[in-house]
């Protein structure tokens, strides 16, 4: 199972640049950059919670979970 961030689609239905969303949630615009290449090993739930609060979703809009084998 391999969990694959979608942070890039809610950006975009969100009308919303990395860089605004870096600001709103006090983390820097390469590490979004990092959330949304799904290049992290991990995130805090603190920063999670945030992300989900300026962007108006819930994790799971955010993060998806597919079979190793499955091609995105």
């Amino acid at each position: 199972m391999q969990i694959v961030v979608r942070l890039d689609v809610m950006l975009a239905r969100r009308k919303m640049k990395s860089r605004e969303l870096a600001e709103q949630v006090g983390i820097t615009e390469q590490n979004i950059s990092l959330l949304k290449s799904g290049k992290v090993k991990g995130i805090r739930f603190e920063t999670l919670a945030r992300i989900c609060e300026v962007l108006d979703c819930q994790p799971g809009d955010l993060l998806e979970a597919l079979p190793e084998d499955a091609a995105f």
